[in-house]
């Protein structure tokens, strides 16, 4: 599909200088551009927004295994996956994909599996897709290759998590949900266990490992996050081994280090729109009212980041243009995309419109071609 070359006209438009106002929208070659196009689509009616860059979204996981065994056709998953992001405004994704020993969809082979299927439709999608690696940190057997696969894969972003109970383990206790989590990942219950065990026995060779792997992998331009940070003392050894990125950060006092840092905070939308965190974390509202969030994430629900963007400008948190930067110029920031985020001449034309009254989103645009298209406007653009 070639980028379309048209004038909208009669919208409210979001323009990086002067807010929310009734202005003309240029595009061409899939790009914002200052000259008017022969084609004119009267808008009245719709907001015209940056297109929403989500930093880190699992929720394509129901479409790739819709159920348990149905993994057998992953690129037609990944497209059915861009058909719900474009839906929800979504123009630039992060795909996040687990590498862990919780096996089952987070398993090793099956993040292979996902990374190839995104590479293969890479030609047939509109939206931006760009893969992110979540790789559990006391994994110490699969250090080894790791930047040459993730080099295989097209991985540049990388997060880094861990998920074990370390607290249960070190008290010689049984882990909650056990029995569960090993079928889930086609595993013996004692097996399981018995692993999560040694993994934590070693748990002083993790901090050496992760040194030199941070290095292998900053020498490859790869951006590195850390996933729900605790403490600034924790957020300080990330940063020195250039793991900037601090997502999710589950108090103040780690969001405080991270900005006090300079490092990029990216909080989740779901949290925002749920009024708190699910598990008991502080809430992604509280940190934006500290100026504590440079971008929000849909985490496992699309919907998410236009949801709570709306949400924090109706409730006077923020001003609607610094609500919307949230999710679009705050994240494309983040992973250096400066090219979209706005809708200045000479930005890439990536554009979500929503219907004025209800806020559904009506169209998606991404580098000028239509991702998703719905209602009156395709009425107005096709007419």
């Amino acid at each position: 599909m070639t980028a379309l070359d048209l004038t909208l006209v009669g919208a409210q438009v979001l323009t990086e200088t002067d807010g929310l106002r009734s202005t003309d929208l240029s595009i061409a070659g899939g790009y914002v551009v200052d000259a008017r196009a022969a084609k004119v689509v009267d808008l009245s009616g719709f907001f015209v927004l940056p297109g929403i860059v989500d930093l880190h979204g699992d929720g394509f996981e129901r479409h790739l295994a819709p159920r348990r065994g149905a993994m057998k056709q992953m690129n037609e998953g990944v497209l059915a996956a861009e058909a719900e992001l474009a839906a929800n405004g979504i123009t630039t994704a992060v795909m996040a994909q687990f590498h862990s020993w919780e096996g089952g969809l987070r398993a090793p082979e099956y993040a292979a599996q996902v990374f190839k299927a995104i590479q293969t439709v890479q030609g047939d999608v509109v939206t931006d897709l760009i893969p992110q690696l979540r790789f559990e940190t006391h994994m110490l057997d699969d250090y080894a290759g790791l930047v040459e696969r993730i080099r295989d894969w097209g991985v540049q972003y990388l997060v880094f998590n861990d998920h074990l109970p370390h607290a249960k383990l070190a008290a010689g206790k049984k882990p909650p949900r056990l029995t569960g989590q090993a079928l889930k990942a086609g595993r013996n219950p004692e097996k399981h266990l018995e692993m999560m065990q040694e993994m934590h026995r070693r748990s002083p060779e993790v901090p050496q490992a992760l040194d030199q792997l941070c290095a292998a992998l900053a020498e490859e331009g790869v951006l590195m996050g850390s996933h729900d940070d605790q403490s600034a003392e924790g957020r300080a050894i990330w940063r020195a081994r250039g793991v900037r990125l601090s997502e999710f950060p589950e108090t103040i006092e780690a969001a405080e280090a991270a900005r006090s840092g300079g490092d990029p905070i990216v909080l989740g939308a779901p949290n925002v729109v749920r009024g708190g965190s699910h598990n008991g974390n502080v809430s992604a509202a509280e940190l934006i009212a500290m100026g504590l969030c440079d971008a929000l994430a849909s985490d496992y629900h699309y919907p998410s980041p236009r949801r709570a963007a709306l949400m924090l400008a109706k409730t006077g948190v923020l001003d609607f243009s610094d609500a919307w930067a949230l999710v679009s110029s705050g994240p494309a920031a983040v992973l250096g995309l400066m090219d979209r985020g706005t809708l200045k001449v000479g930005a890439r034309a990536d554009l979500v419109v929503l219907e004025q009254g209800t806020h559904r989103v009506a169209g998606a645009f991404s580098g000028g071609r239509i991702s998703y298209l719905n209602g009156d406007l395709a009425a107005r653009l096709i007419g």
